[in-house]
């Protein structure tokens, strides 16, 4: 498996955290950035995950911000993404399940390390329904993005 993740200033450290236990796991992972704790803007980090997930060239991407508010919301404007945020390991379990979510956001402020990596596990290791409501339902959010 191969995982794109990005973050801004604000979540150095978890991306850090969470690269190096994938990382140790066997998977590999590309760093989108940010590396420093110097101002930036999360909207640059969360199309560079977004383009390689949209391209295939990873299989999923994880991207992290304060709140995983703001780098979510604009990880959803490309294309093709359906990336959820999740404060607990449910929401992880159940974005994948129901929405075939190819993208996680977390939050460093709002969530503890220890719950981000069994987050992060979670998403990784659930597959798809493929349940036809569910299928669906990504069918009308694709159409969603096609009349735009």
């Amino acid at each position: 498996m191969k995982v794109a993740m990005g973050n801004d200033h604000g979540a150095v450290e978890y991306k850090d955290a969470i690269k190096a236990m994938l990382e140790e796991e066997g998977i590999e992972v590309i760093d989108c950035g940010t590396n420093t704790k110097d101002s930036c803007d999360y909207p640059d980090y969360a199309k560079k995950v977004a383009d390689l997930v949209v391209s295939k060239e990873v299989d999923k991407g994880i991207v992290i911000c304060g709140t995983g508010i703001g780098i979510s919301i604009a990880a959803n404007k490309v294309k093709g993404i359906r990336c959820g945020l999740c404060t607990n390991t449910t929401m992880a379990k159940l974005t994948r399940e129901h929405n075939d979510a190819n993208i996680l956001a977390i939050g460093q402020r709002i969530i503890g390390i220890e719950l981000a990596k069994d987050i992060v596990h979670t998403f990784l290791e659930t597959p798809f329904s493929n349940g036809e409501r569910h299928i669906q339902r990504i069918k009308k959010i694709t159409a969603i993005e096609n009349e735009q």
